[in-house]
């Protein structure tokens, strides 16, 4: 519907006192806010329950995004119905429990605020759910039974998410994040939100044409970043395609690596109404992807462990920041593997308080946090921490140090507490955590940037910790998101896939149009 036209025809109707039997629409377009994003390993022996989601309903929804707040430009443009909104950390795959309840909760939402005009899709694109494959394209399709088929759906999600033939069939606008790290994830949800309000306001409505190309390319976030090459010129393509007449938007996902699944895998996709451009601009895009696949490196040096700590230990740099990759939970690791910080303990260099100080974020050890907490700081406690859920590679710890800190009410870990162990600082929660800022230290009464060394379970650093960093290596440890793919037990990804079948033949990367 053009809404212009209509609010011109409520002024005409205003001006001359016309009547009509016929009610008038609504001068705004109205707009339903759904999704549920985490990014879940298979690989992991995790599993994901509802509260992890922290889901938001109704208004409260609107906090999620800055751009949407009250008396935004964009929140002004129409009647916003947000229902479902619940993104997690990532981790396990999802259990089908929680997986239905949220989606359950969703339709009713839908069912009792409609009709729509359009509908915010908002999603991360890797959730795997317990005995469902594709659950995005699960949860669009039995939305789109409820909003019906007219509704135009404009969908934003991370570029490590996967596009399978059925989420790119059921979404008329779809977008994703040009960066990694994501600084550019607001900016991305905005995108998504002005291509739903303008397709809407100028009654173009849906996309005459949306091309898909599946790319049989599976890399790992931290050999695909965008702050160097070939990502960052990969990348930089995808704005000018989307500047050309006849384009609405243009996206590249890396897709996700941890889970088995055949739509895991890299995707382009071109929407438009000119199809020779959003042909032509798709094929160029997969192309251009698939010339520079052997160039993808990881984004800093890596090492194994002991390497790691060797050149930390002799580094002049400071803080020398270890990312102790194989246990992310930012990439879905369960985030309880104790092999790294084990190996640690019983490195000679760290037995006395004296000795360099490192300080490792972090490890779950609910036994630990309750003993503290009872305890007090400076008290000394014994207690065990991790591998309730991971403990392929090593067992729980029996911890034995100096509580330095106690913090409650984060809304992740809900209790951290800092054990003083030799030099090492070890940061204990209730439940598992991320370390991405420097408040997160500090709020703890530590001091990263003077620290000598500053364990973290992440791959890449975050925006914060990379220019926080002195010295900085990857290591090359294990847990549910190993970076060695080769030594992932794949069964039902597709076949041949790059880098796991390094001698394939060119693939056939014909753009298909999605009806």
């Amino acid at each position: 519907m053009n809404y212009i036209k209509v609010s011109c025809l409520l002024a005409i109707i205003f001006i001359t006192g016309c009547q009509t039997s016929e009610p008038v629409s609504s001068q705004f377009p109205k707009i339903a806010i759904a999704g549920i994003g985490i990014e879940s390993s298979t690989f992991s022996p995790a599993q994901t329950e509802e509260e992890a989601f922290h889901a938001s309903t109704g208004s409260d929804v609107f906090q999620m995004y800055s751009f949407l707040h009250q008396d935004s430009s964009l929140r002004n443009r129409a009647e916003w119905i947000p229902t479902l909104r619940g993104h997690a950390l990532p981790g396990g795959i999802v259990t089908r429990e929680a997986y239905e309840s949220l989606v359950s909760k969703t339709l009713k939402m839908l069912r009792e605020n409609g009709p729509y005009d359009g509908l915010f899709f908002d999603i991360h694109g890797a959730m795997s759910v317990v005995g469902l494959e594709d659950p995005e394209g699960d949860m669009i399709e039995r939305i789109r039974e409820v909003v019906g088929p007219d509704v135009l759906i404009s969908t934003s999600m991370d570029l490590h998410g996967n596009v399978s033939q059925r989420l790119a069939t059921y979404s008329d606008l779809i977008t994703c994040y040009r960066m990694a790290p994501h600084e550019d994830a607001v900016e991305s949800d905005r995108r998504a939100v002005t291509n739903l309000l303008e397709r809407l306001e100028s009654g173009k409505g849906k996309p005459a044409f949306k091309a898909w190309i599946p790319v049989p390319i599976l890399l790992p976030g931290e050999k695909t970043s965008t702050r160097i090459e070939p990502g960052k010129g990969l990348y930089a393509k995808v704005d000018p395609v989307t500047r050309q007449d006849g384009v609405i938007d243009a996206a590249i996902w890396i897709g996700y690596a941890w889970a088995d699944e055949p739509r895991n895998h890299a995707v382009v996709m071109v929407t438009g109404d000119d199809r020779e451009q959003v042909v032509s601009s798709a094929e160029m895009l997969a192309n251009e992807f698939w010339k520079v696949r052997n160039e993808f490196e990881f984004v800093a040096p890596t090492a194994t462990l002991e390497e790691s700590l060797a050149m930390a230990l002799t580094s002049d740099s400071k803080p020398f920041i270890i990312s102790d990759m194989g246990d992310n939970p930012t990439a879905g690791g369960a985030g309880d593997v104790t092999w790294t910080l084990q190996q640690i303990l019983e490195r000679p260099e760290f037995k006395d308080e004296s000795g360099p100080q490192l300080i490792y974020a972090s490890i779950p050890g609910p036994d630990l946090v309750a003993k503290a907490v009872d305890a007090g700081e400076g008290q000394t406690v014994t207690g065990m921490v991790g591998a309730m859920v991971d403990d392929r590679y090593a067992g729980p710890i029996s911890l034995t140090g100096t509580v330095t800190a106690i913090r409650t009410g984060d809304i992740h870990a809900e209790t951290e507490v800092v054990v003083r162990v030799g030099s090492v600082h070890v940061i204990v929660t209730k439940k598992r955590k991320p370390y991405h800022h420097e408040s997160d230290f500090t709020n703890l009464g530590l001091d990263p940037r003077s620290a000598d060394i500053v364990v973290v379970k992440i791959g890449y650093l975050v925006p914060e910790l990379y220019d926080m960093r002195g010295g900085w290596v990857m290591a090359l440890t294990p847990g549910g998101v190993d970076q060695d793919l080769e030594r992932l037990p794949y069964k039902h990804i597709k076949r041949p896939m790059f880098p796991l079948d390094k001698d394939m033949e060119d693939p056939d990367l014909s753009a298909q149009l999605m009806e």
